[in-house]
């Protein structure tokens, strides 16, 4: 059986979560890039301070740019593939057999 007649109603972010999802994720991850590039330009060049800055905002607005999007449509294609949504449930229907079997067994040995 498919996963998708397995899960007819399933619940998606909608992109609008996954905009958001996304512009927080880039100001996290685009502030690190700042913060690296600058050390690396700042150890490695005798630039002026004034052009390490521009040199490093500049590899950060296209970060941001770039990533963002890339990211946007990652996380839109990711939001519709069915599979590894429902782990938890169907780990927590085989734990709660397991226990039932347990319970019947141990029921079965006292009995006796």
């Amino acid at each position: 059986m498919s996963q998708e007649k397995k899960y007819k109603h399933i619940d998606k972010d909608s992109p609008s979560r996954s905009v958001l999802k996304a512009i927080s994720w880039r100001l996290i991850a685009s502030g690190a890039t700042f913060i690296i590039s600058f050390t690396i330009f700042t150890q490695a060049t005798q630039t002026a301070f004034k052009d390490v800055v521009g040199a490093v905002s500049m590899i950060t607005a296209v970060d941001i740019i770039a990533k963002l999007i890339l990211y946007y449509f990652h996380e839109r294609l990711w939001t519709n593939i069915v599979w590894g949504k429902y782990w938890r449930r169907q780990v927590a229907r085989k734990r709660l057999r397991k226990i039932k079997k347990i319970k019947k067994k141990r029921n079965g040995e006292i009995h006796q």
